[in-house]
C-alpha cells in the first residue's frame, strides 16, 4: 500500500500542478528535490508572484525511520519505527475575491521491531478559506465533496464534515478559519471495510479537488477590487497563519520529526498584517464573513 499511494501521489502532484499553471498563465512551479538524513525525501513545488496565485505549493514527500521520543508520547506507543507519505498543497490567491484552499491527503505505518505492520491508516481532506463569501462557491465546493463521499458510503459527508469544522477552529478567536470541507484521520481497516476501500475514499476526494476548486478560481480571477479590500484579505491571512502554527498538526508532525523547514511552512502566505483590535464596520461583507464563521454552516 505505502508504495501504491506514493505513486498515486506522484501522479497527482503532476496533475494538479499542470492544471493550475494552466489557470495562472503566468509563471510556473518551481521544483526542489529534498532528502532527509534520517530518512526519506520528498519533491516540492512552489508557485510565485503569479497572475493569479500569489504564493501556493503542491508537495509530496514519503519519510521513515525511528519515531522521535515525542511523538511516540503523542500516539501513546514505545520504541517503534514508522513511514509517512502524502501530498499537501495550499494555495494563495492574488485577488481578494478568490478564496486560500487547503488539501491534504497522506498514509501512515508503524512497525515494531521486527519490522512487522503494527497500525496503519490514512487521514486527509480539503477545505475553503474565503476573504469575502459568495454562497454558490461554497456551495460547490461542498457538493463536489459531497459527491465523492456519497460514492463510498451513506453520511461519510455529513461525518468528515462535522469533523472539519471542529479541526478548523481557531480556538483562540472563537471562530472558524474558513467555511470548511472534509477532514478524515485514522481511517484504519475494520471488518467492514478494507485498506483498499479506504484508499478507494482517499483517492476518489483526491481525484475531485481540481473540479472542487478551479472553477471557483475561474469565477473569481478576474473580479476588481481595491486596497481596503486587500487589507481585510492580509488580515484574514494573520488568523489563516495563526491556525498553522498553534494548531495544525501537520505542522507540528514536521517540525517533531526533523521536517524539512521550507516545505512544512509553504503554507505560510507571503503578505500578512495583525492590525490591533481589528474590526470591521458593522453590516458590511467583512463583517457578514465574520458571522458565518462565528457559527459553522450546512451548505449542501
Amino acid at each position: 500500500m505505502r508504495d501504491t499511494f506514493y505513486k498515486y501521489i506522484e501522479n497527482l502532484q503532476d496533475e494538479i500542478t499542470e492544471k493550475l499553471e494552466a489557470v495562472d498563465g503566468k509563471v510556473k512551479f518551481q521544483q526542489d528535490i529534498w532528502k532527509r538524513k534520517e530518512g526519506g525525501g520528498g519533491r516540492t513545488r512552489v508557485i510565485e508572484n503569479g497572475d493569479v496565485f500569489e504564493k501556493g505549493g503542491v508537495n509530496i514527500s514519503a519519510v521513515h525511520g525511528h519515531l522521535p521520543e515525542a511523538m511516540q508520547n503523542y500516539f501513546n506507543v514505545r520504541d517503534c519505527d514508522f513511514f509517512a507519505c502524502g501530498l499537501s498543497l495550499v494555495l494563495h490567491p492574488k485577488n481578494p475575491m478568490v478564496p486560500t484552499v487547503h488539501a491534504n491527503f497522506r498514509y501512515f505505518e508503524m512497525y515494531d521491531q521486527q519490522n512487522n505492520i503494527v497500525d496503519q491508516w490514512f487521514g486527509g481532506g480539503q477545505d475553503l478559506t474565503p476573504y469575502y463569501l459568495f454562497e454558490e462557491d461554497a456551495i460547490h465546493f461542498h457538493k463536489v465533496s459531497k459527491n465523492a463521499c456519497d460514492k463510498h458510503g451513506d453520511n461519510l459527508y455529513e461525518t468528515y464534515k462535522e469533523k472539519c469544522d471542529d479541526y478548523f477552529w481557531n480556538s483562540h478567536r472563537d471562530e472558524a478559519r474558513g467555511i470548511g470541507g472534509l477532514f478524515f484521520d485514522y481511517l484504519k481497516p475494520t471488518e467492514n471495510k478494507s485498506l483498499q476501500n479506504i484508499y478507494d475514499f482517499v483517492t476518489e476526494v483526491a481525484n475531485q479537488f481540481l473540479e472542487a476548486y478551479v472553477p471557483i478560481v475561474e469565477k473569481r480571477k478576474n473580479l476588481s477590487y481595491h486596497q481596503k479590500q486587500r487589507d481585510w484579505q492580509e488580515i484574514r491571512r494573520g488568523r489563516y497563519v495563526e491556525f498553522n502554527l498553534v494548531h495544525d498538526k501537520g505542522t507540528l508532525f514536521g517540525l517533531k520529526t526533523n521536517g524539512r523547514i521550507e516545505s512544512i511552512l509553504m503554507s505560510l502566505p507571503p503578505y500578512v498584517q495583525w492590525q490591533y483590535n481589528h474590526h470591521p464596520e458593522p453590516n458590511s461583507d467583512e463583517a457578514k464573513l465574520l458571522e458565518v464563521l462565528k457559527s459553522p454552516k450546512n451548505w449542501v
